[in-house]
């Protein structure tokens, strides 16, 4: 493109225009969020006619980077600023000496008292380009290569050529907060990536059964929380030793029955935790039909313990080929696929029940003193502070 005036990054924040009366409150903490991705480096921020805009920045590739993956923009573009006249538009595009190919001029009047349309401006533009590259061609339909610009009614045009698809979604924070069961898998560290698009803040909850399982493997869901922190910034990882509760289920209760009670006790303690720690809601990473504690029957008996919270399972109508996508697009399938048991793999039964029915389960935790084990369990929690180290 030809020479700058002022390079600045445009930020387009997409659904935040459907949220009306609250787009202010929204608009404020993606601005909010936006300044604590960015700490650490020189920019400047500001809110102008529904575009946010990145200035007096240094490291462009850095910053692009990290706007990547905020929650609440759908897309930005590095462009340069001029002054919205049509002498300075045409007085820039003079200067563009290295088009080859195809091209389109794509104009957006937002300030519609710009003497020109945009269909005018686009053919008046696309003419100098003309003029000044012998091997351009214009090609409306499939150019090989866009330049728009987007006039606003601040007083400034923005020139640029490439459109960056940024995270969408809701800005962290804006949905209240939740706690994400994390295990050491591939749906879960999905499943919290896929809320926090939502606009949930997230807490994460782990169990590990050593010395059934190994030190790596805890730390291996560290790595996963880590690596989620570069959407979140901050996860607060409650960590808890489920040993002695899988030994009593083991040595008390039907061997077909280990997984369905030993998932309710989880929950359990989930939403001991989420009501402790004022988070409005458990999220999990299961997949309807996927193994035998997501049938539908398993999931019903599973979240009757939980009784003041919603669940969120946003994996739930997904196949596995579409999670592994996402995963890999986090960057935590590697990590994911790591091969260190977790909890759900201790005294695993061969033919665990899929079809559970609730008066028999009950009859099995009959045999278990719940809230004992629970007492002991929640006494084990360790809480680990994950930032995202940029």
């Amino acid at each position: 493109m030809g020479e700058t005036k002022v390079k600045i990054i445009l930020l387009r924040v997409g659904e935040l225009f459907l949220k009306g009366e609250n787009r202010y409150i929204f608009e404020s903490t993606l601005m909010r969020n936006i300044r604590v991705k960015l700490d650490g480096l020189k920019f400047k921020l500001e809110r102008t006619q529904g575009r946010l805009i990145v200035s007096n920045f240094e490291d462009e590739d850095e910053i692009v980077e990290r706007l990547s993956k905020v929650f609440g923009l759908s897309s930005l573009s590095v462009a340069d600023e001029v002054e919205a006249s049509q002498i300075a538009i045409e007085n820039y595009f003079s200067k563009i000496l290295d088009v080859d190919g195809t091209f389109k001029v794509d104009v957006n009047r937002g300030d519609k008292r710009f003497p020109l349309t945009s269909m005018q401006l686009e053919a008046q533009l696309g003419g100098i380009i003309l003029d000044n590259n012998p091997n351009a061609m214009v090609d409306l339909y499939n150019p090989g290569y866009i330049i728009k610009v987007d006039i606003r009614q601040n007083g400034k045009a923005y020139i640029f050529d490439k459109v960056i698809k940024g995270q969408g979604g809701l800005p962290l924070g804006t949905s209240g907060r939740a706690l994400l069961l994390l295990s050491g898998g591939i749906d879960s560290p999905v499943a919290g990536y896929l809320m926090a698009k939502r606009g949930l803040k997230l807490e994460a909850l782990h169990f590990h059964s050593y010395p059934y399982t190994s030190p790596e493997a805890k730390q291996k869901v560290v790595t996963l929380a880590k690596k989620l922190t570069a959407y979140t910034d901050e996860i607060k990882l409650h960590c808890i030793s489920f040993t002695k509760v899988q030994e009593a289920i083991h040595a008390n209760c039907s061997p077909e029955f280990m997984i369905t009670i030993m998932r309710r006790i989880m929950m359990r303690i989930a939403e001991i935790i989420s009501k402790r720690d004022e988070l409005g809601a458990i999220v999990t990473g299961e997949s309807l039909g996927q193994v035998a504690s997501q049938t539908m029957q398993s999931m019903t008996v599973t979240e009757g313990v939980v009784k003041s919270l919603p669940m969120f399972r946003p994996c739930l109508a997904m196949d596995k080929e579409e999670i592994v996508k996402i995963s890999k697009e986090i960057d935590c399938f590697e990590t994911s696929i790591l091969p260190y048991e977790d909890c759900c793999t201790v005294f695993l039964p061969k033919n665990p029940v899929i079809k559970p029915k609730m008066k028999r389960v009950l009859d099995e935790e009959a045999h278990l003193d719940i809230d004992g084990l629970i007492e002991e369990a929640l006494s084990s929690e360790e809480v680990i502070v994950i930032k995202n180290e940029q």
